[in-house]
């Protein structure tokens, strides 16, 4: 076969430039420091190169220590696995040292929490069971944290604070390495919002769904004064892909509905891969207003311990 006739375009006449007259994004006084023996968490933050993340994580951490230092809130809502990967006692410090000021949690949430508390262990292997039909068949789970939730339902209390106060009321052995009951012993306030169905214990015969729509509305009533509170403050979005960005969403619009000015205030995303949501309901939307949405893509079980550890170095100092 011959060649098709289109002669190669010539690139004698192409113009050109001086490198050193052009304008460029990356320069060597960006680069990042090597890495010292014996570092301490702020020299590494220094040594971070000056791009992307590098720029961005140390502003949030600033961001949020500023918060923490002005006294204004800084709200955690957060997926069940953060819980599962083993994250509690770092949750639960920065809640002691006062820098967590109030926490959100899905359905699983408090099912994966309250099971630490009780017995230490959680997270059971769903494809051995699920052939069976015991897939989330946990006698105690469902009955402790039901009875919780209809016993918050005729109080006229949200979930977070019912299953918080049982939890302390039962003596459980592992309660101080438990969100719920350690929150509700420093007074620091958890709001639950559930899908119904998605949680094993609404498959339990002491499911009340009454008690769930009324407790969880409770919650959501909660949240909506939570960040009708937010000027000035962070909300930090962690393994949440849809449940929670779309509750943060809604009681923003409600209270800005009602009159309440939050409009300059940071958000941030944490989570393995980065999902539309999130993105949208936490780090864009929000923060046209004002302020600065941020997101990180990471392992909870690296990310979260490492930006405690920048918070409590940048309060500290």
């Amino acid at each position: 076969m011959t060649s098709l006739p289109v002669p190669p375009l010539d690139f004698t006449d192409l113009n050109t430039y001086s490198i050193h007259d052009r304008h460029s994004k990356v320069t060597v006084s960006d680069f990042a420091l090597p890495v010292q023996p014996g570092m301490t968490v702020r020299q590494l933050l220094a040594a971070l190169p000056n791009q992307l993340a590098g720029v961005d994580f140390p502003d949030l951490v600033h961001r949020i220590a500023e918060a923490s230092r002005q006294q204004r809130p800084v709200l955690l809502g957060m997926g069940a696995h953060v819980i599962k990967v083993g994250l509690n006692p770092v949750l639960i410090d920065l809640m002691q040292r006062g820098i967590i000021t109030g926490l959100a949690l899905n359905g699983a949430g408090i099912i994966h929490d309250a099971e630490i508390a009780m017995v230490g262990r959680t997270s059971e292997e769903v494809a051995e069971v699920l052939g069976a039909g015991a897939f989330g068949a946990a006698r105690e789970t469902g009955e402790v944290l039901n009875r919780a939730i209809s016993a918050g339902a005729t109080r006229k209390i949200g979930i977070g604070q019912a299953v918080g106060e049982v939890l302390l009321a039962g003596d459980f052995p592992h309660n101080d390495l438990s969100l719920l009951a350690m929150a509700r012993r420093l007074d620091i306030p958890v709001t639950v919002h559930v899908a119904m169905g998605t949680d094993i214990i609404h498959i339990h015969p002491s499911a009340d769904g009454g008690a769930i729509g009324s407790a969880g509305h409770h919650d959501f009533r909660i949240f909506c004064r939570l960040v009708s509170e937010l000027e000035g403050g962070v909300y930090l979005n962690v393994g949440s892909a849809v449940l929670l960005p779309e509750v943060f969403l809604k009681a923003l619009t409600v209270v800005r509905n009602l009159g309440h000015k939050v409009q300059r205030f940071t958000t941030a995303n944490f989570d393995f891969i980065r999902h539309y949501r999130p993105t949208t309901n936490v780090v864009q939307r929000p923060t046209l207003e004002g302020g600065r949405g941020f997101h990180f893509t990471g392992h909870h079980e690296l990310m979260l311990p490492l930006l405690a550890a920048a918070l409590v170095d940048e309060i500290d100092k």
